[in-house]
Order: C-alpha cells, then sequence, then structure tokens
C-alpha cells in the first residue's frame, strides 16, 4: 500500500495510483511519501476525524511528507 498517493492537503489516501487530482478536495499535490493511515467509517461519531478535520468517511493517511 506505500505505493499508494495520498493528498497533501486532505491526506486522503487514492484508490487510482494514476490519480491526478484528490477525488475528496480536488488538489493536485499528491505525494507517495506517508506513512500509517486510518479507516473513518463515521466520521460524524469519531474523535479522530474531528481531531483529523475529516468529514468524508475514507481511508487517511496519519503522516505525509
Amino acid at each position: 500500500m506505500a505505493d499508494r498517493l495520498v493528498c497533501r492537503e486532505c491526506h486522503r489516501v487514492q484508490d487510482s495510483e494514476e490519480a491526478e487530482t484528490c477525488v475528496s478536495c480536488g488538489s493536485s499535490s499528491l505525494t507517495e511519501d506517508w506513512a500509517g493511515f486510518v479507516v473513518i467509517t463515521h466520521p460524524d461519531r469519531s474523535e479522530i476525524a474531528e481531531e483529523m478535520g475529516v468529514t468524508e468517511p475514507g481511508r487517511y493517511a496519519l503522516k505525509v511528507r
């Protein structure tokens, strides 16, 4: 999974390795340099989602460089 792209803006892990923009926020700032991830299924009930500023369900990287 380390070869997946992650958005530097919202930390969303991209499903497509050929993505040119983030499916969540539309940013074109994607990177392969990230570590760890969390799956958020119910952002409205998640303290982690609140801390990360996540409002949509999905996979998010914990550390993005």
